[in-house]
């Protein structure tokens, strides 16, 4: 019997099937030689999935194998192979880490699901809402294999959504389709593109009454355990399996609370988790915040999934909402009012920000926003060093150390 204070999840084997059906689907349309197979379409995560499940395409997200090989533990062997192309060390790694297996044809997906590589792209679909560097990682593969690339350019740092910002993206979004309608052979239709969206939208309701349950005291669920359950969410968003699971998953955390079981035992203080994963020690994390009774309740990362606007009536509109109100697009006061609400809302006792060295787009603890936000709710927090994909940027006996002294600096205060 395990001695891991973590509970598992049941869910977890219907979500590990749904994560594997789609990457040998993928697998399967990138090496068939029928002329009629789905044509494949990568897509950045925060991108235009709806528009691309429209025209047929098979969606593959690569910061979902970015996260994949942070999570294996690949990334530190990989990401110099990345550098030695002129790609720097300062920059994304789920980027150099991605790049790095390509070039070495070198990933995690082989030991899951016995597929030689990530499946090539017919066509390539960024958004500049998270980052600059989705783009570049797209234009990588473009070089290599000659295909279509495409994309919408957000604005950032942005405080209200003006009609402005939103007529430039519809524009964006809809001059995507003569292309689209090239590589994949289809005319667009609009009643398909508005199923789709219903369907995303469906999705993220459910995703969302799945964090809002870990308001609940005890949580039935970690973050930890979101980061992972966040997957068809992200990768399946737009689909009928996506729509399957979260019922299911939300069925058994409802009646983990009708029991009273805990995702933490004993849970004693609830934290909140501010910017990336530390994918390479989600289980470490998970367990060192459990053996302390302390639950990480909600975090901004896994509330970015959360896409509301496409419910309007107009998908267009829709789509270029969710993809814009997103919390990494906005400017510092919308940021801190956010999480201040996020704070009050699940009961935050202390604040653990993520400082990821090659993700700065992603780390809201550089321009002083912990300790204005510390100083007007009082809620303790601390800061880690680390890096979503780089361990070699992480320091597990520091990181342990700090979550130490943050709960027994809110013990204490007690």
């Amino acid at each position: 019997m395990s001695d891991s204070p973590i509970r598992k999840i049941q869910a977890t084997g219907m979500m590990r099937k749904l994560m594997a059906d789609h990457f040998l689907e993928l697998d399967a349309a990138a090496n068939s030689t029928d002329p009629d197979r789905p044509k494949i379409a990568w897509c950045t995560s925060v991108g235009p999935a709806e528009l691309l499940r429209s025209f047929g395409f098979l969606v593959y997200f690569p910061e979902n194998h970015g996260a994949v090989l942070g999570s294996s533990r690949a990334a530190a062997d990989l990401i110099p192979s990345a550098n030695a192309r002129g790609y720097s060390p300062d920059i994304c790694s789920y980027l150099t880490s991605d790049v790095g297996s390509y070039i070495k044809q070198q990933t995690p997906l082989t030991k899951a699901f016995g597929i030689k590589g990530v499946p090539k792209a017919d066509v390539l679909v960024f958004n500049t809402n998270q980052c600059r560097d989705v783009q570049d990682w797209l234009a990588f593969y473009q070089r290599e294999w000659d295909v279509p690339m495409i994309g919408i350019h957000t604005q950032r740092d942005l405080g209200e959504i003006r009609a402005e910002h939103l007529d430039g993206l519809i524009e964006q979004h809809k001059a995507l389709i003569p292309t689209l309608e090239e590589v994949s052979g289809r005319k667009f239709d609009m009643d398909k593109l508005k199923e789709v969206v219903a369907s995303s939208y469906r999705c993220t309701l459910l995703w969302k009454k799945v964090l809002q349950l870990a308001a609940t005291k005890p949580s039935p669920i970690t973050f930890f355990d979101c980061t992972i359950h966040m997957g068809p969410a992200v990768v399946l968003r737009g689909t009928a399996e996506a729509e399957e699971y979260y019922p299911v998953l939300i069925k058994e955390l409802e009646q983990r609370i009708a029991d009273g079981v805990a995702a933490v035992e004993n849970e004693n203080l609830r934290f909140y988790w501010e910017g990336m994963p530390v994918w390479g020690r989600l289980r470490d994390h998970a367990e060192q915040f459990a053996g302390q009774n302390v639950c990480v309740v909600a975090s901004t990362y896994c509330n970015s999934w959360i896409f509301e606007p496409l419910g309007l009536d107009d998908p267009f509109e829709g789509m270029a909402r969710s993809y814009t109100e997103l919390f990494i697009v906005r400017n510092e006061n919308y940021k801190e009012d956010y999480l201040q609400r996020m704070f009050d809302d699940y009961g935050i006792d202390g604040i653990v920000y993520h400082d990821a060295k090659t993700c700065p787009n992603n780390s809201n603890c550089r321009y002083g926003m912990p300790q204005r936000l510390g100083g007007k709710s009082g809620v303790p927090y601390v800061t880690i060093n680390g890096d979503l994909n780089d361990l070699r940027l992480y320091s597990d006996e520091q990181a342990r150390t700090q979550f130490e002294a943050l709960a027994e600096q809110i013990q204490e205060g007690r």
